[in-house]
């Protein structure tokens, strides 16, 4: 699957083709439907299909010291739309001038000259152009003036509420990694690459892979049962500290998993750690002998609850 320059002119293979627009944030159950109807129309169409997808999120344009929120990385929605079955991604670089475009221009630059596109698909509420100016039924006018359909898709519901990354974030902030995923359609998962640590944990027999949290939202803080993998397709099964490590000083931020049955060195090198379920919040220990004890409680109980 090709990453494309949202601001350049695709390779003609890719022209003429159907995109589906918005930001895409986890790819939820909502984002999978406006993606998967685009992939359908391309495909019955003989067209390329597309994804749009904007970076960074224009909130972080506009309020850059807003705390971590992000669900995916570039590289994960990429993973992700290649799985859903489009041919490319097309990044929108959210900068001063994407964000000073008018709608009319967005559509005339970025859509038209640009892609050549023939089809957009979006979701009912999504907007555009300079002050979020553009809406559904203004793309949809243009669309007919200048020769290419638009579609929208209505919101998903589940369990009587709609799905949204806001959603998502809330359960992963209340501790609830399984209600996220089932928003997800697959576990929340933080990508990074292996960091040196202070290697306490190797000294009391939990050696952990150090992940720093980047620009990802903040999960409640606790201990989680987990699943790794590595880029050579291995899965591997265990335990992990998301948060300050209250035992330590000074705290430090950091997602410390420790594998299972796993013996290797994996200091820098990618891994993707998925969050499955929550065992319990943090806690200051008063000696590493009461830690240790408890991490084997953590453990042995991540331990059972993945082999479910």
């Amino acid at each position: 699957m090709e990453r494309l320059d949202g601001s350049s002119a695709v390779p003609e293979r890719l022209r003429g083709g159907i995109i589906a627009l918005g930001n895409f944030d986890g790819f939820h159950l909502g984002h999978q439907a406006v993606v998967g109807r685009a992939v359908a129309r391309a495909r019955a169409e003989g067209r390329p299909a597309l994804v749009g997808t904007f970076d960074p999120h224009p909130i972080r344009h506009f309020v850059p010291d807003s705390a971590p929120f992000r669900l995916t990385t570039l590289d994960q929605r990429q993973r992700l739309f290649a799985e859903a079955g489009a041919d490319a991604m097309v990044v929108f670089r959210f900068d001063t001038a994407l964000a000073a475009l008018g709608a009319e221009a967005f559509v005339e630059q970025r859509l038209i000259a640009a892609l050549s596109i023939a089809g957009v698909v979006t979701g009912e509420d999504f907007t555009f152009g300079k002050a979020r100016s553009g809406s559904v039924a203004m793309l949809a006018a243009f669309g007919a003036a200048r020769g290419f359909s638009v579609d929208t898709v209505a919101p998903v519901a589940l369990d009587g509420a709609t799905v949204s990354s806001s959603r998502v974030r809330e359960l992963l902030q209340e501790g609830d990694p399984r209600g996220a995923a089932r928003l997800l359609t697959r576990p929340f998962a933080i990508a990074g690459l292996v960091q040196h640590g202070d290697k306490l944990g190797r000294t009391i027999g939990y050696p952990t892979a150090n992940l720093d949290m980047g620009g990802y939202v903040r999960p409640a803080y606790g201990i989680y049962a987990v699943r790794g993998t590595l880029t050579d397709g291995r899965v591997l099964d265990g335990a992990a500290n998301l948060g300050i490590r209250p035992s330590f000083d000074p705290p430090k931020e950091l997602l410390e998993p420790f594998f299972f049955d796993f013996s290797g060195d994996l200091y820098g090198q990618p891994l993707e750690v998925a969050l499955i379920d929550y065992l319990r919040p943090e806690a200051r220990f008063d000696s590493l002998e009461a830690l240790t004890t408890q991490m084997d409680a953590d453990c042995a109980r991540a331990r059972d609850l993945l082999a479910r």
